[in-house]
């Protein structure tokens, strides 16, 4: 049973009140005795006398009737609307004609107060059956590294600030793109760190990918990445067709579909890219591979048993450079 918050009887002491009123106390007495006043005595030996054992726990405050509560049928419009236009709560008080607020209240109250839970009960997790049957590719865009540590450790930005045509300050320190490429079953990873994210770019990381998944005995039959223009682009439909391997993209603003490539990488930097202090970005590329060897061969895998990839793919040994 759950009591109130400020009860000043347990069910134990209620049932001990009625006790004694039944055993021939006054009223005025068994309150004294349980530090209660008269009239909350009266309440609980009335409601015992009307309805036995269950008149001694606590009712809801809830009323039995709210006239000015919103209709049934208007909240489920609102979250018909909410769930298949994603509108918002302000949209969807517009188009309703009702306060912001009684429909921000009402989709709070349903779970639907923020827009990523409307896809949280349809996401479905997925492994494929065998290696290579899905290999997941994306790219993250980290920062240079330039005379040292930069904002994140020392708390200032490190600029190497030069004048724009029109005289203003820009930053040219630049970024590095993290190629990333995961199988689906074993979770094996390859990652280069290269210039930019280009077709063509992209393309040459497809061939050396596909080249290292080989060599551990893996035939890439479907990769699957986002709707980055270089994926879309002609010169990487070309390749996959040349490479003989089924190219798929995730649906648009649903990152999920490619959560295993975005899983790696938050385990990437948070293990590589941001898990020691390098003092130049050619460091910090020289620190991956010995990262990318513990991951694949050594760090305990939370979706594997607590065991690396490499005991997804039969014994075969992890041997050569990853870049």
């Amino acid at each position: 049973m759950k009591l109130h918050g400020n009860a000043e009887l347990s069910l134990n002491k209620r049932r001990r009140l009625v006790r004694r009123v039944e055993d021939g106390w006054t009223l005025t007495k068994a309150a004294e005795a349980a530090e209660v006043s008269v009239r909350t005595a009266r309440k609980w030996v009335g409601r015992h006398r009307a309805e036995g054992e269950p008149g001694l726990l606590d009712r809801s405050s809830r009323p039995h009737s709210s006239p000015s509560a919103t209709p049934e049928q208007r909240v489920q419009l609102i979250v018909l609307l909410r769930r298949s236009t994603r509108m918002t709560g302000a949209e969807i008080a517009e188009v309703l004609a009702m306060p912001v607020t009684t429909v921000q209240g009402i989709l709070t109250r349903i779970g639907l107060g923020r827009r990523y839970r409307l896809d949280s009960e349809r996401i479905i997790r997925y492994e494929r059956s065998r290696p290579g049957e899905l290999v997941h590719i994306d790219i993250k865009k980290l920062g240079r590294i330039e005379r040292g540590a930069g904002k994140r450790v020392t708390g200032r930005p490190h600029y190497n600030p030069r004048r724009g045509p029109r005289g203003a300050v820009r930053n040219t320190v630049g970024w590095e793109f993290c190629h990333v490429a995961i199988d689906d079953f074993s979770r094996l990873a390859y990652v280069e760190v290269l210039e930019d994210e280009r077709a063509v770019t992209a393309v040459g990381f497809l061939r050396r990918a596909l080249a290292f998944f080989a060599t551990h005995g893996i035939a890439v039959e479907r990769v699957m990445t986002d709707n980055g223009s270089a994926y879309v682009s002609v010169a990487h439909a070309l390749a996959c067709r040349a490479l003989g391997v089924r190219h798929l993209r995730t649906r648009p603003r649903r990152p999920q579909t490619n959560g295993k490539a975005e899983r790696f990488i938050r385990t990437m930097l948070d293990g590589w890219a941001y898990g020691r202090i390098y003092g130049s970005s050619r460091e910090r590329r020289q620190a991956l591979d010995p990262w990318l060897d513990f991951y694949n061969r050594r760090r305990p895998h939370g979706a594997l048993g607590r065991q690396p990839p490499v005991t997804r793919l039969g014994g075969n040994n992890l041997l050569g450079s990853y870049t």
